[in-house]
């Protein structure tokens, strides 16, 4: 009797050590994502899984992705707090994602587009505790076939704004604060111009970050449109509220901003601590709530600036007297809208403005007005995919703005030009 327990006893020893050699390690993993711009908004659009032993192929079939979507801010939609990511593609990597023939890294490639909300890590709140669109606590958990998983985020990377300084910060008068966000040039040379983006109404508090990626900015630091310029300082400075705060309410142009001069006292420290800025070489644009501010720095301060570049303008024309517009008559200006614009309804807004500017004699007064604002890439969307009219700033971050009303191209030099293209050959 003995004999056979003490047989049993060694059969259960040697099976547990067995299962236990055979199991799999399910310690929880550690990954890294990528948050890439597109032009509806961040997507996270690759997750990076750090693996315990070195491989060179990885198949994506062998892992399931789950989203988590959550904030202090307020509550999100059920269907959009939680659910499955898709995985197209996966490759092997290393930590920074970047493909390589063996390492100790696989890059899954997440599924994103205009209407996957389960993919971006910000959400618009329009309470008055986080107004606006705000980064959430964005939670993935991946699982390959074996059951082991990865739940700890441990490196997140944001392609174009990790190009940014994001500390900027300025104080003006005693109770104004703007954060402010900048790229530096890496190109040679002394002199580099300066592009200046206003963003727009759902884009302000005091992280610069936010008014980079929510809708794009960030492309301006792009090697496309650097090149454009020959390497450009990029400013994107950001209003605790919105630049169409009047103190009271918002203003449409009949009474004055909170912000405009603190704006411009920015600027001007700005290019100060920066010599190498070409002072004839200053651009600003903006969109929806930027572009107001647009039109109004240029009205107010139009010697300090070379060209501006506003998209769904929000400056109604009937608070510009004849006056202003002859002041600005000679300037150079390209703005941008969509027909089916729903809130700066052109009709009250940019129509009327250009057509007073050219009644006024504006030779370099330019307007691409788009019948709607499309999927310009025809792949996230899908075929014939509209966006919000609104959001015509689209085609001014892609640079995809060639046509000046009635179709006729923009000409620089005798050439058709892009509106980055345009912008670039202004000087002051």
């Amino acid at each position: 009797m003995k004999k056979k327990f003490l047989l049993l006893l060694a059969i259960a020893i040697c099976s547990f050590h067995l299962l236990n050699a055979a199991a799999p390690d399910l310690e929880d993993g550690e990954y890294g994502i990528v948050v890439e711009g597109f032009d509806w908004g961040p997507g996270v659009n690759k997750v990076i899984l750090s693996l315990d032993e070195t491989v060179s192929a990885v198949n994506m079939n062998d892992y399931t992705v789950a989203a988590e979507r959550k904030s202090d801010c307020g509550s999100i939609r059920a269907e959009d707090a939680s659910g499955s990511r898709t995985v197209t593609y996966a490759y092997v990597s290393d930590a920074g994602g970047n493909r390589v023939a063996q390492g100790n890294h696989v890059t899954l490639v997440l599924a994103v587009g205009p209407n996957l909300p389960i993919s971006s890590p910000i959400q618009y709140f329009p309470n008055e505790k986080c107004r606006g669109n705000v980064w959430i606590d964005y939670r993935l958990t991946v699982s390959d076939k074996n059951g082991k998983q990865w739940n700890k985020e441990t490196n997140r990377i944001i392609p174009l704004v990790d190009k940014f300084d994001l500390s900027g910060r300025f104080k003006y008068g005693d109770d104004m604060t703007l954060s402010y966000a900048y790229y530096t040039p890496t190109n040679a040379g002394d002199k580099f111009p300066l592009i200046i983006w206003l963003h727009g109404g759902g884009e302000g508090g005091t992280d610069p970050s936010i008014p980079l990626i929510a809708n794009r900015a960030a492309n301006y630091a792009s090697d496309e449109i650097q090149t454009l310029f020959g390497g450009a300082y990029v400013l994107s400075p950001q209003s605790p509220t919105y630049w169409m705060d009047s103190g009271s309410g918002m203003t449409s142009g009949k009474v004055n901003d909170r912000y405009n001069d603190a704006l411009m006292a920015l600027f001007k420290d700005f290019v100060a601590a920066h010599p190498n800025v070409d002072p004839d070489r200053i651009y600003v644009g903006g969109c929806s709530n930027g572009g107001y501010m647009t039109l109004k720095l240029i009205l107010l301060h139009p010697e300090f600036f070379a060209a501006a570049y506003p998209s769904a303008l929000a400056y109604e024309s009937e608070y510009l007297t004849d006056e202003q517009i002859k002041s600005i008559k000679d300037f150079p200006i390209w703005f941008v809208q969509s027909k089916d614009d729903p809130v700066t309804i052109p009709g009250k807004t940019v129509i009327p403005v250009y057509q007073r500017l050219k009644a006024a004699g504006a030779a370099n007064v330019h307007f691409s007005f788009f019948d709607h604002v499309v999927d310009i890439t025809g792949f996230f969307g899908g075929k014939d995919y509209h966006y919000n009219g609104h959001w015509s700033w689209i085609y001014c971050h892609a640079n995809q703005c060639r046509m000046d009303i009635g179709g006729f191209p923009v000409m620089v030099d005798g050439r058709p030009a892009t509106i980055m293209e345009w912008l670039a050959a202004q000087r002051r």
